[in-house]
């Protein structure tokens, strides 16, 4: 992220870009943004709008995004499937904050309130799931 301060209106096609991804439709998406708005005004910074919008997603969708993995192939590694399926709406929002609204890993690691260093792992994780076939899908 570049040194200017980017205000709530710079954001918004940012945030609206994030919304789709994160619920694969139109109304949801708008639905997100105006409720994310609700809690900005003109002084709201960067990081407290992308908290804020990342609370309402959890608040309209919960936390769970599903993977299209299949548990069968898995079956060693049920309980680590597991742990990534409660985390995976955060693995998402985090590569979506990195490649749309170009946030560093820190700011990223501020907004979503994990170590920088799961941050990285989430990174590689959620970019691979996203790149092979779609695998990461928001549950909404």
């Amino acid at each position: 992220m570049t040194s200017t301060k980017k205000t709530p209106l710079d954001l918004l096609n940012d945030i609206y870009s994030i919304a789709w991804w994160m619920t694969c439709n139109e109304h949801d998406s708008q639905d997100l943004v105006y409720k994310t708005y609700l809690y900005a005004d003109k002084n709201t910074k960067e990081i407290d709008l992308l908290k804020a919008f990342r609370v309402c997603y959890i608040n309209q969708f919960g936390q769970y995004t599903d993977f299209c993995i299949s548990e069968k192939k898995c079956q060693p590694h049920v309980q680590l499937l597991d742990s990534l399926k409660h985390c995976a709406a955060d693995i998402k929002l985090s590569v979506l904050l990195n490649e749309i609204s170009g946030l560093q890993h820190l700011q990223i690691s501020d907004v979503i309130g994990k170590p920088v260093e799961t941050i990285r792992t989430w990174l590689l994780w959620g970019r691979q799931l996203l790149v092979n076939t779609s695998q990461l899908k928001a549950s909404a």
